[in-house]
């Protein structure tokens, strides 16, 4: 038994560790890393597990439960209020408008109304686990499309519930089968066998005990152990916590990750916020990965072999369908172009639940043996397609149509405008700004977080709010009456194509960027861009030479050589940014310049002028 463990351990983890740095490299989501692995390990192609390896399916479902956790944490109980509306209103008209379609699509294709209306309710479903990794990984959390999707999934979560409990009203098996235990235990609970107001009750009731024991027993339990100073302790903490809240709420009926949620909005405003995230996302990481790749080894390849051209109807029709309804509700709920397609791409596949739901529906003899087989690979096929789609969304239309806005708030109008333009105004925005204003030169400052906006303004800064990518909101601005521009936004994939616009359209205005690290320094200085301004280089290199002068060091000629060392590296930045894309190439590149640098500086040691080390750091 260990043994088997131990090999399909062994089996998962050296796909993982194949596949997804393939896929990365080639530019690709992790999501289908894992999922290709799963698909390649998988009984149905190379067969290194067997069917027995679709078992850790339920297992890995945990790390959407842990994914679930620590968006609560992220979330505090007043946002969470402020959502209600939104989870109401588009998680309802999503999955009643795609049940009502999906409905009669089916019955209407000969189905019994019983079969028709229990796959409506899995397709309704969508993947939380794939859309809110995606989102993560691609920053989209904090969009308007990143908001409605997590609302609609955050709903669903609750469906599944009432769904889950509507399932044995549609068997056909009888009550008494039923109460005899024939069925799955797994999908019971303690308040089975109470009457439904009872149960209502006692669900509130739990949510309530969470909430109480996050602030009066959870938080307690943590400084206790915090005290102890053991990491590893602290580690056990918080997986205690996820765990005991999953098997609570699965106790009396409800989604082991709403009540995972629920628990992480009850933390969010606790001094144990960021430790519990940093404590557990590897582990989260770890099991997703795990999911993905137990959902790739479920796709039943003989199902296809059977039926190719149903299956693939079937997967191409769900799609269509979903994302029908998806874009509806962005015209409806008033979402942009560009936000629209995203969400309309996002959850258009069949979720993790849905396999749940199916088997349970089997159980309950609603489906036969081969239509929940069919099931299961259209829900795994639509899931493994998604990324995929997201590919094509980015590549081919949102390209063509704009690009994320972070929020609905109408940009600023703006009022004044001076011959210095200031885009972005975090932390590396914030002090040019300043060190500018103390110096009595006015700027116009645009911001795209509303939020950082207002909180700037009550600090009694001039900011104004908008999308800065749109040269409209910029020409408001006065960029062609202006001389500079610095562009201090954290956004690498933007930076470069606004530069290029710029540059091009108003080739008098003096461009200066930020640039995050040498990556992104070389695609800015290849569309024609002077001045570069890495935010690492110069805090890197006062670090180096501060340390060069508490060792003894002269401290004249130790700024004397950082200097020189910038003025080098910047130099050497220009020359690699033209190197060949082959990577050996670029490296033997590298490697010579880096070489040549150094024989510079050291040559330069030797012929100074002033005495570098001290007597102290000599005779040490």
């Amino acid at each position: 038994m260990s043994g088997s463990i131990l090999f399909e351990a062994i089996v998962f983890l050296t796909g993982a560790v194949i596949c997804v740095p393939l896929v990365k490299k080639l530019g690709l989501s992790s999501v289908i890393g894992y999922l290709l692995a799963g698909i390649l390990i998988g009984p149905y192609l190379f067969g290194f597990i067997g069917h027995e390896g679709e078992d850790i399916l339920e297992f890995a479902e945990f790390g959407v439960v842990m994914m679930l956790f620590l968006i609560g944490l992220e979330i505090e109980p007043k946002s969470f209020w402020k959502m209600r509306k939104i989870i109401l209103g588009m998680g309802i008209t999503q999955v009643f408008g795609t049940m009502l379609l999906s409905y009669l699509v089916f019955y209407a294709f000969g189905l019994e109304w019983q079969v028709s209306l229990t796959i409506a309710m899995a397709i309704s479903l969508s993947s939380t686990a794939i859309t809110l990794q995606t989102n993560k990984e691609k920053g989209l959390m904090n969009t308007t499309y990143g908001t409605s999707s997590f609302s609609i999934l955050l709903f669903q979560d609750i469906i599944v519930i009432i769904m889950l409990g509507v399932l044995p009203l549609l068997s056909t098996i009888s009550s008494a089968s039923i109460d005899g235990n024939e069925l799955d235990k797994g999908h019971e609970n303690l308040l089975d066998n109470l009457p439904l107001g009872l149960q209502a009750l006692s669900i509130i009731i739990t949510v309530i005990a969470i909430i109480f024991a996050g602030r009066y027993l959870i938080v307690p339990m943590l400084r206790l152990v915090a005290k102890t100073g053991v990491r590893e302790l602290l580690v056990a903490a918080a997986l205690l916590i996820v765990v005991s809240i999953s098997y609570l709420m699965g106790l009396v009926g409800l989604s082991p990750a709403l009540g995972a949620f629920l628990g992480g909005v009850v933390l969010a405003t606790s001094e144990f916020k960021h430790e519990l995230d940093s404590t557990l996302e590897p582990f989260k990481g770890l099991l997703l990965g795990l999911f993905f790749m137990a959902v790739g080894a479920s796709i039943n390849f003989t199902v296809i072999g059977d039926s190719p051209l149903m299956i693939a109807g079937l997967v191409i029709g769900v799609i269509i369908l979903k994302a029908l309804v998806l874009f509806i509700i962005g015209l409806i709920f008033k979402l942009k172009i560009d936000q629209r397609l995203l969400l309309t791409v996002g959850l258009a596949q069949i979720g993790e639940f849905a396999f749940v739901l199916v088997s349970f529906a089997f159980q309950l003899n609603i489906f036969t043996q081969e239509q929940m087989d069919i099931l299961l690979v259209v829900t795994a096929l639509t899931m493994t397609l998604t990324p995929i789609l997201w590919i094509l969304n980015e590549k081919f239309l949102l390209p063509k149509i704009g690009t994320i806005e972070e929020d609905k708030r109408p940009m600023d109008a703006i009022d004044e405008t001076h011959k210095v333009i200031l885009l972005g105004f975090g932390h590396f925005g914030s002090t040019i700004g300043r060190f500018l204003r103390i110096h009595g030169i006015k700027t116009t400052v645009i911001e795209q977080n509303s939020n950082r906006v207002d909180f700037l303004r009550k600090m009694g800064f001039e900011v104004y709010y908008g999308d800065v990518s749109r040269i409209d909101l910029l020409e408001s601005a006065g960029i062609a009456e202006a001389d500079f521009l610095i562009s201090a936004i954290d956004n690498p994939d933007l930076t470069p194509k606004l530069m290029k616009k710029l540059k091009k359209k108003y080739p008098h205005v003096k461009l200066m960027v930020r640039a995050k690290n040498r990556e992104d320094a070389y695609k800015l200085h290849n569309i024609g861009i002077e001045n570069i301004y890495r935010e690492s280089l110069d805090t890197s290199v006062k670090m180096a030479s501060d340390l060069l002068f508490y060792m003894g060091f002269d401290l004249d000629a130790t700024k004397e050589q950082a200097e020189k060392f910038i003025k080098l590296d910047v130099e050497g930045l220009k020359r690699l940014a033209a190197a060949p894309k082959n990577e050996k190439e670029y490296i033997f590149m590298a490697r010579e310049e880096i070489a040549q640098q150094e024989k510079l500086m050291i040559d330069d040691l030797k012929i100074g002028s002033s005495e570098l080390r001290n007597s102290n750091v000599s005779n040490s």
